[in-house]
């Protein structure tokens, strides 16, 4: 009786190495879902610069049209210096997005580029679209 007894506690119990092999998976998985969700928060906050670089575009693009298709003389200029398109630096504030220098424009009567970087992130976490339509983006995928 007291075998049998014993037998079943030591059965029901855990041993050390379960243990440490349930430890290890759970690392692993963590190691894997970690960057993963990193990268797709990057790229929701980077959806709201993407809207802005459109609108500052659609901007653009209307100016072009009221002035025989040339663009305004922009030298660097950020979202604060764009009074000549219609638009204010408030109008692309948002949750993210709330600083003008977040957004950069250069262009010339015939090419424009747009940036829009992302505050707080890396050097590499930006967004950037040319008259052309050509997208550059670094430090995640804008999955258009």
């Amino acid at each position: 009786m007291q075998a049998l007894i014993g037998r079943t506690r030591r059965a029901s119990a855990f041993t050390l190495i379960e243990l440490m092999i349930v430890v290890v998976i759970v690392a692993i998985l963590a190691l894997v879902a970690i960057p993963l969700y990193r990268g797709n928060v990057t790229a929701a906050k980077m959806s709201e610069g993407i809207a802005g670089v459109g609108s500052i575009r659609t901007a653009m693009r209307v100016y072009a049209a009221g002035h025989a298709g040339a663009y305004p003389v922009l030298a660097g200029v950020d979202a604060s210096g764009l009074n000549i398109l219609g638009i204010q630096a408030a109008d692309l504030a948002g949750k993210y997005f709330t600083a003008a220098s977040n957004y950069l424009v250069t262009s010339t009567a015939a090419t424009y580029a747009i940036r829009a970087t992302l505050p707080g992130g890396g050097a590499t976490d930006y967004y950037e679209i040319n008259q052309l339509g050509v997208e550059n983006a670094a430090g995640y995928t804008t999955g258009y």
